[in-house]
């Protein structure tokens, strides 16, 4: 579900999800350019300090969404080195992402309002808000 957000976040031209898990070279989420370029590189939890400078060597643009208890750790064991590459970083709310997963139905429609760093989100089950914050 957070892959999900991140790519309405996100939402662009030529935006689509990758393999995922099964594919470890390659980010959740990705935008490439009609010639094949990497222009957006999108990962979702607590990625490795290398793996981010990797990212940021080959796509325009770097985006770290994550979000669960390990996070604020992660962060702050990584900090230093990761406000040094060229990287954004989003932080949701744990409490939020669990609301959010409660939500999810193996077949669902959802609808989602985004407004400044908060994401409404409705769907047969209920409805609920997911907030981030930017940790740069």
């Amino acid at each position: 579900m957070v892959r999900v957000l991140a790519y309405c976040i996100n939402a662009q031209e030529g935006l689509e999800f990758t393999k995922g898990l099964s594919a470890v070279d390659e980010p959740d989420i990705w935008a490439r350019s009609l010639d094949d370029q990497l222009l957006l590189w999108i990962d979702v939890g607590e990625p490795s300090v290398e793996r981010v400078k990797k990212a940021s060597r080959i796509a325009r643009e770097v985006k770290v969404y994550c979000f669960n208890r390990k996070s604020k750790p992660w962060w702050a064991a990584g900090r230093a080195k990761f406000t040094q590459m060229n990287a954004s970083y989003y932080q949701f709310e744990w409490q939020s992402i669990q609301a959010l997963a409660s939500l999810y139905q193996r077949t669902m429609q959802l609808s989602v309002t985004i407004a400044g760093n908060s994401a409404y989100i409705a769907t047969e089950l209920g409805e609920c808000e997911v907030a981030w914050v930017q940790l740069t």
